[in-house]
């Protein structure tokens, strides 16, 4: 598959403002049409959701979300102190956006719910471009897994709060856009279902989970180095490079 790199594409916060001086941070980088795995995560990795309300009233939000700035969501998986989501933007701003309408909505949920205050969240998001041809499948499948390397159940499909039922099993699921590479599993929804079962009978090789975590953690885009090369021409801003050091577990 042929990836084609709009022009003038990214979003992106540079600078943020401290008493003493300008802080640089690290640009955003999405580019429209190209998935992005995003993970957000608690402040101090403490619980965002507490009950089973909770976790449904995030996904009102994020429904809402995703339809107002146009991403298409292919998978998704909510953890007790952090989120996982595989999106894909219509607009440079889409995902920036989309995560904002998120915070600005459920956070005083939480706070006015528990009679807390404070911060939710730990710090921005984090957001790694994914390959789709390379990466793409791997991402869904990390994603999906996280409740099992969690301990918290056996198979993914016992975890009522992921995308997991709607990818392997047809489940509807009015959240869930199926991303082209996803399609190309089978020529019908019940083929695509069932080849994406087989991703599962193995967890995926150490190296590739590692080289997702990296990845998300930098911010860097997760592709061979053409790929990334074509974002940097595209988007005229360096991507930077990926830390080698011990990944964050947890991601």
């Amino acid at each position: 598959m042929v990836v084609h790199f709009p022009e003038a594409a990214i979003s992106m916060v540079n600078i943020t403002q401290t008493p003493d001086r300008l802080v640089p941070r690290k640009p955003r980088m999405f580019i429209p049409g190209l998935p992005a795995h995003i993970v957000q995560r608690g402040n101090n990795r403490q619980p965002i959701f507490f009950e089973q309300d909770d976790y449904a009233t995030y996904l009102s939000f994020l429904a809402e979300a995703i339809d107002r700035y146009d991403c298409a969501l292919h998978a998704y998986v909510l953890m007790t102190n952090h989120v996982h989501l595989l999106i894909t933007p219509d607009g440079e701003q889409a995902i920036s956006r989309t995560m904002q309408y998120i915070g600005r909505y459920y956070v005083p949920y939480i706070n006015n719910k528990y009679e807390r205050s404070g911060t939710l969240w730990e710090g921005r998001f984090k957001a790694s471009i994914i390959d789709s041809d390379t990466y793409l499948l791997a991402c869904y499948r990390y994603i999906e897994m996280n409740p099992v390397r969690a301990e918290m159940v056996a198979e993914p499909a016992d975890y009522p709060w992921s995308s997991h039922a709607c990818n392997a099993f047809s489940r509807e699921d009015a959240l869930v856009t199926a991303h082209p590479r996803y399609l190309s599993l089978g020529t019908t929804a019940r083929d695509c279902a069932a080849n994406y079962q087989r991703l599962f009978i193995e967890q995926g090789e150490p190296l590739q989970l590692d080289e997702i975590r990296l990845h998300t953690q930098s911010g860097t885009p997760l592709g061979d180095q053409r790929f990334r090369q074509k974002i940097e021409d595209a988007l005229s801003v360096p991507t930077g490079q990926v830390s080698r050091g011990r990944p964050e577990k947890g991601i």
